[in-house]
């Protein structure tokens, strides 16, 4: 098998954890793993790799450009690999302005997307951008909202829209015609060994129970925030002191106002009952 599996999430959810998983599944020689040689095929949104494939400058062309030649890319790798890519991805599944998708079907294995209590996701999201909580609630609400969308200075990687954090949940859900395995967050904590064996099957290891605890084991949380404390991580964005935080499930009862905690569940409630997150009246269940 060849192609792309697209490690698909919205920002803060979780998807580093899972590369780190899936790192100790492709990688015989464990200790050479850290959260700085992750065994997967990098960011979709690289401007490098942009810029390396088309043998172009991305930064001559305009954000809509850029878009109209990004499915290119990925059909181009997809068709070059000798074995699957494994590629994370925080843009929203979106299409472009012929009508065909920015992900191409064509060479596409299928997407785990890995999906997190929005309530947790603002707390670590204002952490992530060094910015107050409300502004990370407002960012979640908002169909526009993007990643790298700045024209001030030159960013590593491209723009990515996310659009709200509902709509970014559906646009993987429901949009795509290749499969999506779907993922929780609070699941990967609660019930790893059943969660990561179903994600691994879905991405072709046919790994046993003994390999993927090992795997869990070896993506511990304290063990990459450690190797952040130690070394540095190098997808760290500069304005922030830490990549990894806690990685808690439920942590917002500390940090979110009852005003704030309202807020989110008005803004995503439909998602939020969709997948478990609400209960049959509305309570929180996480």
């Amino acid at each position: 098998m060849t192609g792309i599996f697209w490690l698909a999430s919205y920002p803060k959810s979780g998807n580093t954890w899972f590369r780190t998983f899936l790192s100790h599944l492709l990688c015989t020689n464990k200790d050479s793993i850290d959260i700085n040689s992750l065994k997967t095929d990098g960011t979709a949104s690289l401007r490098s790799i942009f810029d390396y494939i088309l043998g172009i400058e991305a930064s001559d062309l305009t954000a809509e450009e850029i878009d109209a030649l990004r499915p290119k890319v990925y059909a181009y790798m997809a068709a070059q690999a000798p074995k699957p890519l494994y590629i994370k991805i925080h843009d929203a599944y979106t299409f472009l302005a012929d009508g065909k998708p920015l992900i191409p079907t064509i060479g596409c294995n299928g997407a785990i997307y890995i999906i997190r209590n929005p309530l947790d996701t603002a707390v670590s999201l204002a952490y992530h951008l060094g910015c107050d909580v409300d502004t990370a609630i407002e960012h979640m609400g908002d169909p526009k909202y993007c990643f790298s969308g700045s024209t001030r200075h030159l960013h590593i990687k491209l723009k990515q829209l996310l659009l709200t954090w509902s709509s970014h949940v559906e646009s993987w859900t429901n949009g795509p015609k290749f499969p999506v395995k779907v993922i929780r967050y609070e699941d990967m904590h609660a019930k790893p060994l059943e969660t990561f064996t179903m994600a691994a099957a879905f991405a072709g290891f046919p790994a046993g129970s003994e390999e993927i605890q090992q795997a869990i084991t070896g993506a511990d949380f304290k063990t990459l925030k450690q190797q952040e404390e130690c070394a540095g991580f190098r997808e760290k964005p500069a304005n922030m002191v830490a990549f990894f935080r806690e990685g808690k499930v439920g942590s917002y009862r500390n940090v979110l106002t009852p005003d704030q905690i309202s807020q989110i569940v008005r803004n995503h409630a439909t998602v939020m009952r969709r997948f478990g997150y609400l209960g049959e009246q509305d309570e929180i269940l996480f």
